[in-house]
């Protein structure tokens, strides 16, 4: 299933997309799942499922709203530094442990909501990457175990300013300026893409191809984040680690590039689909 949050109306809600058409799951389950961070948490993906086989989807999907897959993750995860080119373009070193910074929610922007440039800075910069959410929570999962702690993926752009980013020894400031991190389309959930499945991800601006990279170049995989986050801090359903990305950013590339007012930046995923965010100013 692809599962998107979204408004409409007015209302705030989540659902299941069946071609050009959304099944409010949020109707359906009502307080019971109220979102879709609850949803995952109950568990009622099989349930979902045979509904959504049997029930007539209503809403058109070219009529609502999207938010960011999950709007409200208690924790957003981001693996710094996880591609070999991206390592070596930025002159560091292999680490043997995952490098890991965080984001806060309000620095999400849903799939088609413009990514806004602070006034504070002309430095942004894309980041193509893979989101994991995560389904059954836990702590000190096992790499063997971490697939069956997994709800599904997504694409993320984990969109950085560049400059606030090394005012300091810590990467904070720089990537949680508001709506700079674009999260979307939707979850393709976990029994749609195999344990291990290697998916090719592609940033595009303006059309132009600017990363592409597979999930088997990362350094430390995915069952090795999982494992190594829920050590020091219990995972629950609605988190979100977002992977890692390729070689090739802006900041890197000579001349520099770096997304601006007008700008369409692309993030695709195989197995998943299309991210695209607008830029425009604060």
């Amino acid at each position: 299933m692809k599962l998107i949050s979204y408004q409409y109306n007015g209302k705030q809600s989540y659902g299941a997309v069946l071609g050009d058409r959304v099944l409010d799951l949020g109707e359906v389950y009502g307080a019971r799942a109220p979102d879709l961070k609850a949803f995952i948490a109950a568990d009622l993906f099989a349930d979902a499922a045979s509904k959504a086989g049997a029930t007539k989807a209503t809403l058109p999907l070219a009529e609502v709203t999207l938010l960011p897959v999950i709007p409200n993750p208690g924790k957003i995860f981001c693996i710094g530094l996880n591609y070999g080119e991206h390592i070596r373009e930025t002159g560091k070193e292999v680490t043997e442990k995952p490098v890991i910074f965080l984001r806060v929610a309000d620095s999400q922007a849903a799939h088609g909501e413009d990514i806004v440039r602070p006034r504070v800075s002309e430095r942004l910069d894309y980041e193509g990457e893979i989101a994991v959410v995560i389904g059954k929570g836990g702590r000190h999962i096992s790499e063997a175990d971490s697939w069956s702690h997994i709800a599904g993926y997504s694409c993320y752009n984990d969109g950085s300013v560049r400059d606030w980013q090394v005012h300091t020894s810590q990467w904070a400031p720089g990537k949680n300026f508001w709506k700079t991190g674009g999260f979307g389309p939707w979850m393709v959930t976990a029994d749609e893409i195999a344990p291990d499945q290697k998916m090719t991800l592609v940033t595009r601006l303006n059309g132009q191809e600017l990363q592409r990279a597979t999930t088997d170049m990362m350094v430390h995989s995915i069952p090795r984040q999982i494992a190594y986050i829920s050590a020091f801090v219990p995972l629950e359903a609605g988190d979100v680690i977002v992977t890692g990305t390729p070689g090739g950013v802006g900041n890197k590339r000579t001349p520099q590039v770096f997304m601006k007012p007008g700008d369409i930046c692309e993030i695709e995923v195989d197995a998943i689909g299309v991210l695209r965010n607008g830029i425009r100013d604060e």
